[in-house]
């Protein structure tokens, strides 16, 4: 799947820190999420909501994706927000926090197209799987409206979720690891508590035709942990990842960027598919290996996340 949308990089931003917001406006991130939630102290949600209507409509957001957060989907104010926002034409998607019934994205569907007003189409929804309940429904949360374009995965709250024993937002545990036997000395091997949930959303996303979203690494200084989690969502396939911090955008963003090898590689595959064809074959050797059409349709996708790198 080619990405319908370049997210490569999402910068989570409170919608209530006007400074903030208008450096993620500046920023060079793909897309920008203003946060109604979790970011959000109770005694500041009212002017949270106020503040990103005004930086819908104010900041100058360029090709930027541009999303809102809302509260949670029991929240005695979420309709309101909708109603509020639904109609800005520079949003591009509402970002649903722990979606886990189909029953629930539903009737969300149906408050953002009736808060659509003069748009010429709704807002998108992009759902946050970050409980277990949500892992479990995901495949049907990713068909369950039409308004749907993506899912996000919430790697801080599904840990809580599960009771893993983590003290980073989307670090495995410390004490997650296999130990071998005596005979080889008790080795330890360190275990990814994410494998699983990121392969299980991947799947359910590609399965709809949705973009999958990396949850964010905690541990925002580290440029390491940044830069090799981001490494792990691109391999996999996913087409982008959450961050919290300005510090973490250019490295998660060139995680998702091709090298220039592999750029001359996928050069070398297509050039040598076009002359196989010329042949009337569909395969061929490039560098000692088998080629063919499943391997451009892997590097064109590969190469759709160069456009405005």
């Amino acid at each position: 799947m080619t990405p319908s949308r370049l997210t490569r990089c999402y910068l989570a931003v409170p919608a209530h820190r006007a400074r903030h917001v208008q450096n993620a406006a500046a920023s060079a991130a793909d897309a920008v999420f203003l946060d109604l939630e979790d970011a959000v102290p109770p005694g500041e949600k009212a002017a949270a909501l106020t503040a990103a209507a005004a930086a819908l409509t104010t900041h100058d957001w360029g090709q930027k994706t541009v999303a809102v957060r809302l509260n949670a989907i029991d929240s005695p104010t979420i309709q309101k927000e909708i109603a509020c926002l639904g109609g800005i034409k520079r949003l591009d998607a509402f970002m649903i926090p722990k979606a886990e019934a189909v029953a629930d994205v539903a009737k969300i569907g149906r408050w953002i197209t009736g808060a659509a007003a003069t748009r010429d189409s709704p807002a998108g929804m992009e759902l946050l799987i970050e409980t277990a309940r949500g892992l479990i429904n995901v495949e049907a949360l990713a068909g369950a409206d039409p308004l749907v374009s993506a899912l996000h995965l919430g790697v801080g709250d599904l840990a809580a979720s599960i009771g893993a024993r983590s003290a980073e937002i989307g670090a495995s545990p410390s004490g997650y690891k296999h130990v071998g036997n005596a005979a080889d000395g008790h080795r330890q091997t360190p275990l990814d508590l994410f494998a699983y949930p990121m392969m299980r959303l991947l799947l359910a996303a590609r399965a709809f035709g949705l973009r999958a979203i990396d949850g964010p690494c905690g541990a925002y200084r580290d440029t390491i942990a940044t830069a090799a989690t981001a490494t792990k969502a691109a391999a996999m396939g996913f087409d982008g990842k959450q961050v919290i911090h300005p510090d973490q955008i250019e490295a998660t963003r060139n995680a998702f960027i091709p090298t220039d090898a592999e750029l001359a590689y996928a050069e070398r595959v297509i050039a040598a598919m076009e002359e196989a064809e010329r042949s009337g074959q569909a395969a061929v050797t490039v560098d000692g290996k088998m080629v063919d059409y499943a391997n451009i349709r892997m590097i064109r996708r590969l190469m759709s996340f160069k456009a405005q790198a």
